[in-house]
């Protein structure tokens, strides 16, 4: 059986909150210089891209109603395929400038499409 499209917009919205609660505390520095919450955050960078990799499939139009969702997806392949050359700073403005705005579109979205 297909999942909602719903449902990947509530894998976005998730691992965005997550990558928000993770990071709340932190500045750049305080980021870098921990590596636990730089690998949860990338884990939930790939959750996000993956999530709107599926949904570009299954449906397409939602998918470019998320501004720069090509880019996400494609930040995901860097995060899981470049690994070894991932900068953290990139990372970081990712979570301060990209991530808000993600999080603001994926929220009107759900709201526009009402619940399950």
């Amino acid at each position: 059986m297909d999942r909602d499209p719903r449902s990947f917009l509530w894998d976005v919205r998730d691992a965005a909150d997550a990558i928000a609660r993770f990071t709340s505390s932190l500045d750049s520095s305080g980021y870098a210089g921990n590596e636990i919450v730089r690998a949860a955050v990338e884990r939930k960078f790939e959750i996000i891209g993956e999530a709107l990799n599926q949904l570009a499939k299954r449906d397409p139009a939602l998918a470019r109603r998320i501004p720069d969702f090509r880019d996400i997806i494609s930040f995901r392949n860097l995060l899981i395929h470049g690994y070894a050359v991932v900068n953290q700073d990139e990372v970081w403005d990712a979570v301060q400038t990209s991530l808000p705005r993600l999080r603001e579109a994926v929220a009107a979205l759900l709201e526009e499409l009402g619940p399950a």
